[in-house]
This record gives C-alpha cells, structure tokens and sequence, in this order.
C-alpha cells in the first residue's frame, strides 16, 4: 500500500488522512503532541517537533509522497530533503509563505495587487513608513503571524509609540485596505492543470475566520472569473504545484492580495460536503499523480468554525441528526476558548436562512 507522509498532525492531516483512506492509500504523520487529531486516522504516526531534522527524514524514508499541512515546517530542514525524497510541492511556495514580505513582493511580481507595504525594522523605518503609507496603516510582524496576531492597526501618534514593542522582531507596515469583504481562492495544480474551489466569502470575528459563504452573492461572475484567472496565473508564474489558498480584499470591482497558505485551508471546509469533490481530496489526488477533478458547488453552503466556545453547542448539534447539516469535530483533547475544535457545514442553506435558523445557538 502506497503512504503518504504529512508534516503535522492537526486537523488539517486529519481530514487528508481521511481522504486518503477512501482512496486506498495509508499516512504517517508527524506532529509535537502525542494527541495530535491526525493520529487517530494514521496508520503510523511519530511523535517529534517540527525542527527534529531526523524526524522529519524518518516521515520522508517510512513515506512513497511527502505534504505538509502546517506553514512553519523550518525551510533549513525541509530544503535539503526536497532533494532526496518526493515532497513535489517542493518548498517554495512553503518558504515563499514564511516571510509577509517576501510574499507580498512575490505576489506584486507575479500578478496579483497588493496593498502599498514597506519593510520595518526600527523606530525610524516604521515612523518613515508611515509617512509615506499614511494612516491607517497595519504593522504587522513578518513571520509567525496567524488568526489576527502579531498585527497592530495604526491610527495616532500613540499607536506608534506602542507599536515600538513589536519591533524586536523584522515587520511589516502594510496599507490599511478599506475593502467592502474578503474572499478565499482555493486551488490545486499539477503543473498542468489548475482546479479551482468556488470562491467563499469569509467573515471574521476577533481576527479569526467564523463563517464562510459560498456563493458571493455580493461578487459579480465577471469579477469572480477574474479571480480565478488571476489565481491561476499566479501558481503558473511561481511554478507552485500541489494545494494554495489565497486570501483577497475585495473592494467594488477591485481586489487586493492579503495572504497565501499552501496547505488546506479552513475556509475551504465547506468544499467537503458543499462540492462534487474537495480540497482535501484533490490535494491526496495530486499527490498521488492521479489526474484531477473540477469541482462544481452542490448547493450555496456555509460553513460555521467551532471554537472553544462554540463546542458544547455543536455536539448538541450534531445530536439531533439534521439533514444536509454535517459537524465535524476534530477530537482535540483540550478545549479553549479561540481555539478552533471543529467545524459545521450548511449545505442549502442562505446567509438569512443561517441567521434566522442556527446563528443564535453560537457565541457572539
């Protein structure tokens, strides 16, 4: 039996790990804790961090393909082991995610718009940034960033006084976008041919992404299929294959580049039961050279992410057995607020119909 071996043990690898399964082939996977969700669907699993090179070579040796689910696998380890083993997304579009402005110019470079942005690493740079940037402008660190951390709003004077703090570490000061909502492009290439996921609206609370809409109905098709394009494009021109996401502001006709993962991405859930097949799926596919598949979008879905707070009302949901309501729990054994335990999607179903019917059962 074939296996693939996937960097990090999080729900991410969990849900490959099930697709894989349905295609005949085992995992191993790799994470820090020793109850990592993805653990409970792998056929074999070593627990170690992410920098243990040797490790992360033994996942490599024991796997016939070799993915990642988590963006801050160390690129020192990874780029010497791309060479060695099948990893055929290569480290690239890894490496190319880890720095905010490195990835800013190289999606400036190869397509897509970006909000004005300039490298800070002082009081100096940040105060000479603003003034050519202006106000309100967005600091952010330039690594390890996620869900709304490392990122401070810069309004005032006394909000660069403060921002003072988080220069201890390389940042960024970024344009602050005032976009009327933001979407997520999900895409799988082989080199080839390019997939593409129905484009989701993603709404956020806290800095932390709480539902995604499929369709946009606030999207026009045209502007939709410049998307697309656009995306494409930019895989094509990096020479990216295997899975990305990319996250845009979308402000009337015009869109603006945010962020990329290449991984699976939790706003593209909702592809599991709201598409003819999904982003977990075509990711395994890829790996697995098998030709992919064009996904159609079923029926307008939403998906609702469960945090900490949200859990006890999903178990009861997922209880009384609704139709075309499918809850995904991810087994974490530790529940906390902010910290995402799973997932709800609502094939069928309409923004208004989402808010009249479930929103109320969830914290605001």
């Amino acid at each position: 039996m074939k296996k693939i071996g996937i960097i990090g043990g999080g729900q991410l690898g969990l849900m490959i790990a099930q697709e894989a399964h349905k295609l005949g082939v085992g995992v191993i996977t790799l994470d820090p804790g020793a109850d990592a969700p993805a653990f409970k669907y792998s056929d074999e699993h070593i627990v170690a961090a992410f920098d243990d090179g040797e490790a992360v070579e033994e996942l490599c040796r024991r796997s016939d393909v070799v993915t990642y689910e988590f963006e801050n696998v160390p690129g020192e380890i990874l780029i010497p082991l791309v060479e060695k083993y099948n990893i055929p997304q290569g480290y690239k579009p890894l490496y190319d995610s880890q720095d905010r402005l490195r990835e800013k110019d190289n999606a400036r470079d190869n397509g897509f718009r970006t909000p004005k942005y300039k490298a800070v690493d002082d009081e100096e740079s940040l105060r000479a940034a603003v003034a050519e940037i202006g106000i309100p402008s967005v600091l952010k660190t330039r690594t390890l960033g996620y869900d709304g951390h490392g990122q401070l709003v810069i309004k005032s004077e006394e909000d660069i006084a403060r921002a003072v703090d988080m220069l201890s570490v390389p940042c960024i000061l970024e344009e602050f976008i005032r976009f009327d909502y933001e979407v997520s492009l999900v895409m799988v290439s082989d080199g080839e041919k390019t997939v593409t996921f129905p484009v989701g609206r993603n709404i956020h609370r806290d800095g932390i992404l709480d539902l995604c809409v499929v369709p946009v109905k606030e999207a026009s098709d045209e502007l939709l299929q410049r998307m697309k394009q656009t995306g494409e494009a930019f895989m094509k021109a990096c020479g990216y294959r295997g899975i990305l996401a990319v996250e845009l502001f979308v402000r009337g006709d015009e869109f603006f580049f945010n962020e990329m993962a290449p991984r699976p991405h939790n706003s593209g859930h909702y592809t599991i039961e709201g598409c003819t097949t999904n982003q977990f799926r075509e990711l395994a596919r890829f790996l697995l050279e098998m030709p992919l598949e064009e996904p159609r979008l079923v029926a307008p879905t939403i998906m609702k992410n469960i945090l900490g707070q949200d859990l006890e009302a999903a178990e009861a949901l997922e209880k009384e057995g609704r139709d075309k309501v499918f809850v995904h729990l991810y087994g974490k054994t530790e529940s906390r607020p902010k910290r995402k335990m799973g997932h709800v999607t609502f094939v069928g179903l309409n923004p208004e119909e989402y808010e009249a019917e479930y929103a109320s059962r969830f914290v605001k």
